[in-house]
């Protein structure tokens, strides 16, 4: 049973975990066995690339990124990378709870009024989403189901002298992406296994069913909209790079027979309407989901009237995925609000469990805000910069600020208001592995890499009664020790898959 008392799925589909011994090297075959064998390296990377693009692993191209008609692979990794079963495992299990979490704070306006407030004086971005929560909330609520669909983001900690633990950098809730693109990245690596001549180790490889079961949530929402008639509305950016990862979950929807539309924000300004009992039109269909692929940050609403799309959005009938609740929930700040004492308990106090189960995968969060806490930890970061990250209230990958960069940035911003739109959070010191990272144009080489293991999770809350809570699968990215922070879409990190040690 999950926190919520709701009922809760007890593994991944066809998942089997190997059990390991923690004292393992964190290698799961001899890569660096191929290091000299250039020609096997090329023969498996022309292997690996032609796969991926059978299998659908597929980006626009940076150069024309608004057309499909030239389209290359999505980087990747060669070979998968490994992963402690014991870390995956921790990272499965926490999932639900963190689910229930999200959903329990995005009812609790004060305590989102008050873990804001800092933030919504300095951030004009979080203060007009803010704006648009409060004319939701002084309406009053329309639509008592909820559909979450977030992913929590981890790496792999190795502090000296210490087992490698399992950290969270991150909680995404709204536009957390890749899942239809990750679940057939295996697929590849079992191919590329088989090649080299290893089969065991293809064998090994377990299949993920993200894309799957997020499609199986929007379904069972769409179902108690009630309508037969009305649609799931992707939103969706000026450009979509990303474009085939939103596909795979539409063609998944329209294999269950639910329609499903793209539209822009402008778009819903422009011919969006709502009717006397508030339900969502646009282009002569009723609206049941409003699915978010975009909204979560400035960029995405280049003119006022994006705002006022958002805002008939949150106002209307439909489904909203997320709520602007539930998007407020994934800001930094309320992040690191909840390693304070007392705020898990305050939530989840049913279930010492899971409280037990989410604190161990926090790291140190801390509030910059004016006052002495603030200036104390200000004080630490400028003293030992490598310490610490310095992360924005802005999703998207790329954001977070270390090192020099850090303490200038601290110096600049320390004596204002600014200080508030930033939290500062322990560094974590992954566990590298070693890979080949294929990308279009990219010369192949034997890499120093860290891995960063995403688990999504899917929650509908009908009222006060949760009817679905599962982590329905996973996302591995692997980028080069170069790089300190970026993900895929930010040409960064690539695609990878899990090898179980």
């Amino acid at each position: 049973m999950s926190a919520s008392g709701s009922p809760v799925n007890s593994r991944l589909p066809s998942l089997t975990l190997p059990k390991k011994s923690e004292s393992e090297l964190l290698i799961p075959f001899a890569v660096d066995d191929v290091l000299l064998n250039s020609s096997l390296i090329q023969h498996l990377t022309v292997a690996a690339k032609d796969a991926a693009l059978l299998q659908g692993i597929l980006m626009r191209t940076k150069e024309d990124p608004a057309s499909s008609e030239t389209i290359c692979y999505a980087p990747f990794s060669l070979f998968p990378s490994p992963v402690p079963t014991k870390l995956f495992t921790q990272a499965f299990e926490v999932q639900q709870d963190f689910n229930v979490l999200v959903d329990k704070i995005s009812m609790d306006s004060e305590f989102l009024r008050r873990a804001l407030a800092s933030t919504i004086e300095a951030d004009e971005f979080t203060a007009r989403l803010f704006d648009i929560y409060n004319q939701v909330l002084q309406e009053g609520i329309t639509q008592p189901i909820t559909l979450g669909i977030n992913r929590s983001d981890y790496m792999f900690d190795k502090q000296r002298g210490q087992a490698v633990t399992l950290k969270q950098i991150e909680i995404n809730t709204i536009a957390a992406s890749f899942a239809g693109l990750a679940d057939k990245v295996p697929e590849v690596h079992r191919h590329v296994m088989n090649v080299w001549g290893k089969p065991q180790e293809a064998a090994k490889i377990q299949s993920n069913e993200a894309a799957k079961g997020i499609c199986k949530g929007i379904a069972k929402a769409w179902q108690l909209y009630g309508s037969s008639e009305a649609v799931v509305l992707f939103l969706v950016e000026r450009v979509p790079m990303n474009i085939f990862d939103q596909r795979c979950l539409e063609m998944e929807l329209w294999n269950r027979n639910i329609r499903v539309i793209r539209r822009q924000l402008m778009e819903i300004y422009e011919r969006g309407s709502l009717d006397e009992e508030k339900r969502l039109h646009i282009d002569g269909y009723e609206v049941a989901i409003a699915y978010f692929r975009t909204g979560y940050s400035p960029d995405d609403y280049h003119s006022e009237e994006c705002w006022l799309a958002r805002l008939m959005i949150e106002r209307s009938l439909a489904i909203k995925c997320p709520d602007i609740a539930t998007h407020l929930v994934g800001t930094k700040k309320i992040q690191q609000e909840l390693v304070r004492a007392g705020v898990l308990e305050s939530y989840l106090s049913e279930s010492p469990e899971a409280i037990e189960r989410i604190r161990a995968t926090f790291v140190g969060l801390y509030s910059i805000d004016k006052g002495r806490e603030g200036d104390e930890i200000i004080a630490k970061a400028l003293e030992d910069p490598e310490s610490y990250v310095l992360k924005p209230q802005r999703e998207g990958g790329g954001n977070n600020i270390f090192s020099e960069e850090l303490k200038q940035v601290l110096l600049s911003i320390k004596d204002g208001s600014k200080r508030s739109t930033y939290i500062l959070m322990d560094r974590i010191r992954p566990q590298a592995v070693k890979n080949y990272l294929l990308r279009s144009g990219a010369a192949v080489k034997l890499k120093e890499c860290i891995v960063e293991l995403g688990m999504f999770g899917v929650y509908i809350r009908n009222c006060n009664k949760m009817v679905m809570n599962v982590c329905p699968g996973y996302l591995l990215r692997t980028k080069s020790t170069e790089f300190a922070d970026g993900g895929v879409a930010a040409g960064v990190a690539v695609l990878d898959t899990p090898y179980f040690i």
